[in-house]
C-alpha cells in the first residue's frame, strides 16, 4: 500500500476504534474543554451543558429551548431571547467594526428614511411614522446654543450646532447589517417625536453617584425596613394602622426640604419632625375615619369615637380640664345614641363633626408628643440609612478596592470625587450664561462596570432579575425605555449597561411607592392621552413638569429621581429646573408640601423672564378647606384662566400603566380637577387660553369609553348618596394621592 493510501486509513482506522470504545461503559469528560461561552451568549440565554447519553457537551437556549451540539454563533438568536441585538452577527465590511447598538442604529435609520421616501412620493405625510412604528431614529442632539440674540434659539437640528453628545461614528456605510425588527406594541401612550421648545440656561453635571445594582437592592431593604419600623411605632405608640400611604408621602414631602445625599431618604431635613407625617397621624387618632354610606354605619363610627376619645384621655397623662371636656361630650353622645333610634345618617355625621371639634384640640394636645416621637424617629433611622448606603456606594465606586475602612475609604473617595467633578466641570465649560434647549441631566460621576442582570420574557411582560429579585415591566414599556435611552444616554452607546439601568430604575420607582397592589399608582397617575395631544395642538406644550420615564407622554420631563431617570431623558427635579421659556405642563403628585412649592417656583420663574413662558396646572379642586396650593394661584397675578372639570366627568391614567392591564389603564376621577393657566405677558400672547382652545381641551378630556369596574374603594358612577366634601374623607382627612376608583 502506498504512504498516500496509509494516510488516508490512518483516520478511518481512528474512527473505527472510536466508535467501538464508545459502545463501552459511558467515560468521563475528556481532558480538552469545549469552548466557554462569551458574555454576549449567556446574556442570549445560552448555557453549557452535558448529555450522559453522548458523552459530549451541548449547548442550551433557555428563552427558545433551543439545544445545539456546537457553539451557538453570534447571530443565532431570535428577537425573543435577544431583543437588543446583543448576538446579533457582526456586519460585513465597514460596519465589522462597529458596536452593536451603533449597527441597529444605523441600520433603523435606512429603514425610516426608505419608508419616509416612499410616503413621500405617495404624497403622505412621514412626519410620526417612526414613532408610531416605534423605529428607532437617530439619537437627538443636546444642547444647541443660541448664536447670537438670546431670543431666537437654533433648532436642535440646525447645521453646524455643536451637540451636547461628542458621537464619533463615522459616515454611513453603503448597506447596513439586517437589524431584528422591533416589538410594536398595539397601543402607545406617548409621543416621542415632539421637539422641546423649552429653552434653559446651560448648566453643571449632577453631583449625584451613578445608579448600581447592588446599591440600589440595599436601599430597597433599607426602605422596607423602614416601613416596618414606621408601622411598629404607630400600633405600639397609638394603638392604630399607619394611615394609607402617609409614608409614600412623607418620602415627597421630606424631597421638597431635603438637601441630603440620597435620592429617596431623607437626611438633612428641617425642620426634623414632618407636617405631612404628623397631620396624617393625628387625624387618625383616636381612630380612623372613613367615608360612610349607610345609616348604621354611621351610628357605629359615631360609637366608636365617642368611645375611643374617653379611654384615651383615661388613660394618658391629660389635664383634669382636658379630661372633663372630652369624658362630658362622649357621656352626652352615647346617651343620645341609646335615647335616639330614629336619627338619619345626616344627623349622626353632624353629632360626628360637633364631637370631633369639641374633643379635638384636647385629643391632638395629650396626642402631640407621641406622635412628634414617632416622626422623629423616622427621621433619624432613615439618616443612618442614609449614611450607611453612601459609603457602601463610594466603596463600590473605588477601582480597585482601597484596603482602608469603609468610613475612611468613602471619605476620600468623596473628595476625589468632587476635584473629577471640578476637573470634568473644567473640562465642558457649560457658560451659564448661555441659552440652548432643554437636554437630559448629565451625571459629574462616570458610571463604573455594572453586573449583569437577566432579562426574559413571559408572554408581554418583560422580568429582569439581580440576585434573586425581579422586577417587571410590560412589552410596550419595555420599547419605550429603549427609545428613551437611545435618545438620552450618551455613554452606553452599545446599550451594555442598558439591562442594569432598566432594573435600578424600576426597583427605585417600586420601593419608593410601596409593594403592595395599588400602592402609590395615585402618586404617578397622568393625564389621557387626548389631553395631552390637546395641549400640544392649542398650547404649544412639549414639556412635563413631574413624570418619570415610566409615565411620560414627551421625551422632555423632569422627575423625582436624578441619578436613575438622567439616562432616560430626565432633566431632574422639576424645583431645582429653571427654564427661560417654553411651555410646560403641571400635574403634580397630590402632596400638599409639594403642590405649595410648585407654586411658588412657577412665580419664581415667570417673574424673573420676559421670553414666553406658560405653566398649564392640574390639581385636585380641594375646597374644604382651600389648599394652599391652589388658593395661592388663584390669587396670582400671572393667572390667566381658570376652569373646573366635574369629579366622575374626567379621567386619569394609572400609575401603574407599566404593568396594569389595558382595561385598567384609565379610571375615573372622584374628586374634581381645576385646571390654571399661569402665563406671564409673552407666553399669555403665544399661547392665551382663547374659549376656542378652551373647548377643544375640555372636549378632549371627556371619557371616551363606557367607565371600568372600580380598583380601589369609591364608585365608579356618583350614587345617589354620594358624600359631600364636607362628609368626613377617607383616612380622616383629604386623600391626597389621585384616588383609584
Amino acid at each position: 500500500m502506498s504512504s498516500e493510501s496509509q494516510a488516508q486509513a490512518s483516520p478511518k482506522g481512528e474512527a473505527a476504534r472510536s466508535s467501538v470504545a464508545s459502545r463501552g461503559p459511558p467515560l468521563s469528560p475528556p481532558a480538552a474543554k469545549a469552548p466557554e461561552l462569551t458574555d454576549e451568549l449567556i446574556q442570549g440565554g445560552w448555557s453549557k451543558c452535558w448529555s450522559r447519553r453522548e458523552n459530549r457537551p451541548y449547548y442550551f437556549n433557555r428563552f427558545t429551548n433551543q439545544s445545539l451540539w456546537e457553539v451557538p454563533v453570534l447571530g443565532q438568536h431570535d428577537v425573543i431571547s435577544d431583543p437588543l441585538g446583543l448576538n446579533a452577527a457582526p456586519a460585513e465590511g465597514a460596519d465589522a467594526n462597529l458596536g452593536n447598538g451603533q449597527r441597529k442604529r444605523r441600520s433603523s435609520e435606512e429603514q425610516a428614511n426608505s419608508l419616509k421616501r416612499a410616503k413621500v412620493s405617495h404624497g403622505e405625510e412621514p412626519r410620526r411614522a417612526t414613532n408610531r412604528r416605534l423605529a428607532f431614529g437617530p439619537v437627538e442632539t443636546h444642547s444647541v446654543p443660541f448664536q447670537a440674540e438670546p431670543s431666537t434659539p437654533i433648532s436642535p437640528g440646525a447645521p453646524g450646532a455643536k451637540p451636547w453628545s461628542d458621537d464619533k461614528q463615522g459616515a454611513a456605510p453603503a448597506q447596513a447589517a439586517p437589524a431584528p425588527a422591533p416589538y410594536r406594541p398595539a397601543v402607545v401612550y406617548w409621543d416621542l417625536e415632539v421637539q422641546t421648545n423649552a429653552v434653559i440656561r446651560e448648566r453643571l453635571p449632577a453631583e449625584q453617584l451613578p445608579p448600581h445594582p447592588e446599591i440600589e437592592l440595599q436601599r430597597a431593604q433599607l426602605v422596607t425596613k423602614l416601613r416596618q419600623h414606621y408601622h411598629e411605632l404607630c400600633h405600639q405608640r397609638e394603638g392604630i394602622d399607619p394611615p394609607r400611604e402617609s409614608f409614600n408621602r412623607w418620602l415627597l414631602e421630606r424631597k421638597v426640604t431635603d438637601r441630603g445625599r440620597d435620592p429617596v431618604l431623607p437626611s438633612e431635613c428641617r425642620p426634623v419632625i414632618s407636617p405631612s407625617m404628623f397631620r396624617e397621624v393625628m387625624n387618625d387618632i383616636p381612630i380612623r375615619l372613613s367615608r360612610i354610606k349607610y345609616k348604621e354605619d354611621a351610628r357605629k363610627l359615631l360609637f366608636k369615637y365617642a368611645e375611643a376619645a374617653k379611654k384615651m384621655m383615661d388613660s394618658r397623662n391629660a389635664s383634669p380640664e382636658s379630661r372633663k371636656v372630652v369624658k362630658w361630650n362622649a357621656e352626652d353622645t352615647m346617651s343620645w345614641l341609646r335615647r335616639d333610634h330614629s336619627a338619619s345618617k345626616e344627623d349622626y355625621m353632624d353629632r360626628l363633626e360637633h364631637l370631633r371639634q369639641q374633643c379635638g384640640p384636647h385629643v391632638t394636645a395629650v396626642a402631640k408628643d407621641s406622635v412628634e416621637g414617632i416622626c422623629s424617629k423616622i427621621y433619624q433611622l432613615s439618616c443612618e440609612y442614609s449614611r450607611r448606603l453612601r459609603h457602601t456606594h463610594l466603596g463600590l465606586l473605588q477601582d480597585p478596592p482601597s484596603a482602608e475602612t469603609p468610613t475612611a475609604a468613602a471619605a476620600q473617595e468623596d473628595e476625589a470625587g468632587t476635584t473629577t467633578a471640578a476637573e470634568t466641570t473644567a473640562e465642558s465649560s457649560p457658560n451659564p450664561s448661555r441659552l440652548v434647549y432643554c437636554y437630559p441631566l448629565r451625571l459629574a460621576r462616570s458610571s463604573p462596570p455594572l453586573p449583569r442582570v437577566e432579562l426574559h420574557f413571559e408572554n408581554d411582560v418583560a422580568c429582569l432579575r439581580f440576585r434573586g429579585e425581579m422586577v417587571k415591566v410590560n412589552r410596550g414599556h419595555f420599547s419605550k425605555l429603549e427609545l428613551l435611552y437611545r435618545y438620552g444616554c450618551i455613554d452606553d452607546s452599545r446599550f451594555d449597561k442598558f439591562l442594569s439601568r432598566v432594573w435600578c430604575l424600576l426597583k427605585r420607582y417600586q420601593v419608593m411607592f410601596g409593594g403592595t397592589a395599588n400602592e402609590g399608582a395615585g402618586l404617578q397617575g397622568a393625564l389621557p392621552v387626548a389631553v395631552f395631544e390637546a395641549l400640544n395642538r392649542h398650547f404649544g406644550v412639549s414639556f412635563e413638569c413631574f413624570a418619570s420615564p415610566l409615565n411620560c407622554y414627551f421625551k422632555q420631563f423632569c422627575s423625582a429621581f436624578p441619578d436613575t431617570d438622567c439616562y432616560f431623558g430626565s432633566r431632574g427635579p422639576f424645583l431645582s429646573f429653571r427654564p427661560v421659556s417654553g411651555s410646560f405642563e403641571a400635574n403634580p403628585p397630590f402632596c400638599e408640601e409639594l403642590m405649595d412649592a410648585m407654586v411658588a417656583h412657577f412665580e419664581d420663574l415667570l417673574e424673573q423672564s420676559s421670553e414666553p413662558l406658560s405653566f398649564v396646572v392640574f390639581v385636585p379642586e380641594w375646597r374644604e378647606p382651600v389648599t394652599p396650593a391652589l388658593a395661592r394661584m388663584e390669587a396670582s397675578r400671572f393667572l390667566r384662566h381658570q376652569m373646573s372639570v366635574p369629579a366622575y366627568e374626567h379621567e386619569y391614567r394609572s400609575g401603574s400603566q407599566h404593568l396594569c392591564k389595558r382595561e385598567e389603564m384609565y379610571y375615573r376621577a372622584v374628586h374634581g380637577t381645576t385646571v390654571l393657566f399661569l402665563q406671564n405677558a409673552a407666553g399669555w400672547a403665544k399661547w392665551a387660553p382663547t374659549p376656542e382652545r378652551l373647548s377643544e381641551l375640555a372636549a378632549s378630556y371627556r371619557p371616551s369609553r363606557a367607565p371600568q369596574p372600580p380598583a380601589s374603594p369609591g364608585p365608579a358612577q356618583p350614587p345617589a348618596d354620594a358624600p359631600s366634601e364636607a362628609t368626613v374623607r377617607e383616612d380622616g382627612a383629604r386623600d391626597k394621592t389621585k384616588e383609584r376608583p
